[in-house]
Formats: C-alpha cells, structure tokens, sequence
C-alpha cells in the first residue's frame, strides 16, 4: 500500500471491506497497512471510526441490538454492537441507520465478525508512537469529520426514540423473527415494561420525539381492533 495514502471517509470503508476479504486475519491485515501508511493517517482512521460509532448511538438502533443480544443490551453492549455495525461495512451500516430491521440480513450477529476493525487504527498509532490515540485528540478534526459524515446520513424515522418493550415487535420484526422465538416474541407484545431510565434528562427528552411510522400504524391498528 502506498505510504502517501490519505485516509478520507471512502478509504476508511475501502479499507474495511479489503480487510473482511482476509477470512484469516482481517484485523492483523488492516493494522499492517496502518502501520505502513504511519501514525497520522491511523489516527486518522480512529478519528473516522469514532465519529461513525457516535453517529450509530441511537436508541433505535440500541432496540435491534438488545434483540440480537437475545437478552439485552448494556452500555458496553451497544459500544461493541456500534463497533460491530461499522466493521460490516459502509452498505450494512448506512442501511441499519435508515431501518434498524435490515440488520435481518446480516450474517448473525452471535459471532462479532469484524467488531475490532474499527479499533486497528488506535492499535497502530499506539504501536508506532506509545501513546494512546486519545492523548493527542483533535476537537476540530472531529467536529469536521462529522459534519462531513453526516451529510451522507439518512435517519429513519424514529431512528432515536426509546421503545418501550412491547414497540419492539412491530418496530423490528424480521430482527425479532431471527433472534428470538414465538413464544419471547409475544411476551414482549404483552408487556408493559421499560428497560430505560426514564429519569434521565436524555432519555425523556427523546421520548417527546416520534416513533417510527411502522410502530405507530401498527398500534393505531391495535387501537382500531380493540375499539
């Protein structure tokens, strides 16, 4: 690979997708060339990578990983299902962040393919430097990055609000039909459950926001069929 490589947002996917090639060792592959390219361009790497997981912290999308958790979904779940999510790639990810659902086609999530790929780029800046990627963090590279990110974003509707237990079959069906079993399925219909904390300023915040269009059609059935 070439040491004059620049690390923009299509060679950080470009880079992804090469390493998921090497079935034998993708994470070793994708340090090697950070390594090679130098200790800016992998904090570079990083910086993208981060931004990417940041723009992923919805509770749409923290729902579909409670699902494919099977038994919910902690802090540090969802901070390794956001790792997760950007190792499967820039079609895999973009797509999730429009419907959490289309995760239903993504090999199971049970085997954490590719979830360290995001992290090489702070492996091999530590590596080349002996200091962590974080000691030398750039505000401005942020902020830049997402910005220029974000512009490629489509969010679903109701991609960041929090769901009660019994939304989640009809906001994630085809995850809910994979993951769990009819029986699970149904209980969380029946329930009148909230797994957030709902006396968080962040949370109740969201929860004053809309639903996702497919929950509210399908409870205005419920509500229709019940009258």
């Amino acid at each position: 690979m070439s040491e004059s490589l620049e690390i923009d947002l299509d060679a950080f996917w470009s880079l992804i997708d090469q390493a998921k090639e090497h079935t034998g060792g993708p994470s070793e592959w994708l340090m090697e060339q950070l390594m090679d390219l130098g200790p800016e361009q992998a904090k570079k790497f990083d910086t993208i990578a981060r931004v990417y997981m940041d723009a992923a912290y919805q509770y749409g999308l923290w729902t579909a990983a409670s699902v494919m958790e099977r038994y919910g979904c902690s802090d540090d779940g969802f901070m390794d299902f956001r790792a997760w999510l950007v190792g499967q790639g820039k079609a895999v990810y973009m797509a999730a962040l429009k419907d959490p659902d289309s995760l239903a086609n993504v090999p199971s999530y049970q085997d954490y393919r590719f979830d360290s790929l995001p992290h090489m780029g702070d492996y091999a800046y530590e590596e080349l430097t002996g200091r962590e990627v974080f000691q030398n963090f750039d505000p401005a590279q942020y902020s830049a990055l997402k910005e220029e990110l974000e512009k490629d974003i489509l969010y679903g509707d109701g991609i960041n609000y929090p769901y009660d237990q019994a939304d989640i079959p009809a906001y994630v069906p085809r995850l809910c039909a994979k993951y769990l079993t009819p029986e699970e399925i149904k209980e969380l219909a029946q329930s009148r459950g909230c797994t957030w904390n709902l006396t968080s300023a962040e949370v109740r915040l969201a929860r004053q926001g809309p639903k996702s269009s497919r929950v509210t059609k399908t409870n205005r059935r419920k509500h229709d069929h019940e009258r």
